[in-house]
């Protein structure tokens, strides 16, 4: 694991700066899609230059050793993921009312306020997440580099990002929050609309886990235990024994989940003691 260099601050501006560029062919995710954003041109996420946040608090909700944590929730995604909880703002990157659009904007200055305040009441850490914050590199990487140097920051992500996005984001947050949804490829195309989704997802969690704390989430899903969850938990197992492994089960039938039938409901008792006993029958570092 490499070492966060002192001067974040400077990092993430710079970073920031070139993210901006390269919104005129953009390869942020996996999509690669190469829209020129700059001139209005958008891909799956619909996302152009301008960059909102529709949520902004403390949190207590999260995993037991980053709560409480202040939340800042950019709009957009580039997934479609059918059972999101946040659907309406993370599909739509036009949601929301806090507009960012600039390394120095007042959206910017008053959300790092925000932020040191919620860490000064006993916050430990600060969140960046979405929607999808890959989508929005240039202002979620200006809004690090206005966050306090000691404060920890945390990248919630869905883990479909490129090497662009990596590259850019190396070295700036301390802790990884990456999703890995779906054990299939065929899941993730039937739910999410996206294709390669779990080389992608490996790609990226080989590389997290090397240079920062890492915690893998995966939500637990009716019917997909088998499908889904063995194939994930059997790789972590094999490639990432020591990571932390947030295993949720708290599945919501919410947004287009009622498109699926096996998700019209929510995740079984049985269902639920299956996925853990298998957890930890391999031997994973499950974490509350």
């Amino acid at each position: 694991m490499s070492a966060r260099p002192v001067l974040r601050s400077r990092l993430a501006r710079e970073r920031s700066e070139r993210a901006l560029s390269l919104l005129q062919n953009c390869q942020f995710c996996a999509h690669r899609c190469g829209a020129n954003r700059l001139q209005g041109e958008t891909g799956p996420c619909h996302a152009g230059v301008e960059a909102r946040v529709f949520h902004y608090q403390t949190e207590v909700g999260d995993e037991a050793e980053l709560a409480p944590l202040f939340a800042i929730a950019f709009s957009g995604c580039d997934l479609r993921c059918d059972f999101c909880n946040t659907g309406a703002e993370s599909w739509n990157p036009r949601a929301g009312d806090s507009v960012i659009s600039g390394l120095d904007c007042p959206g910017l200055r008053f959300l790092a306020q925000r932020a040191e305040h919620a860490l000064n009441q006993g916050a430990r850490g600060i969140m960046i997440l979405g929607g999808e914050p890959t989508v929005h590199l240039p202002a979620a990487l200006a809004l690090a580099a206005q966050l306090p140097e000691h404060a920890r920051l945390i990248w919630k992500t869905n883990a479909h990002g490129s090497g662009v996005a990596r590259e850019l984001l190396e070295g700036v947050f301390d802790v990884w929050v990456a999703d890995f949804k779906f054990g299939q490829n065929g899941c993730a195309k039937r739910l999410a609309r996206v294709p390669r989704y779990v080389e992608t997802v490996q790609e990226n969690l080989l590389w997290a886990a090397r240079q920062a704390e890492l915690i893998v989430r995966h939500l637990l899903m009716p019917g997909h235990v088998h499908c889904c969850w063995k194939p994930v938990a059997e790789w972590l197992a094999g490639n990432l024994p020591e990571t932390k492994v947030s295993l949720r089960s708290g599945f919501w039938p919410g947004w287009h989940s009622r498109r699926h039938e096996e998700l019209r409901a929510t995740t079984s008792p049985a269902d639920e003691r299956e996925a853990f006993q298998l957890a930890r029958s391999l031997g994973l570092n499950l974490i509350p």
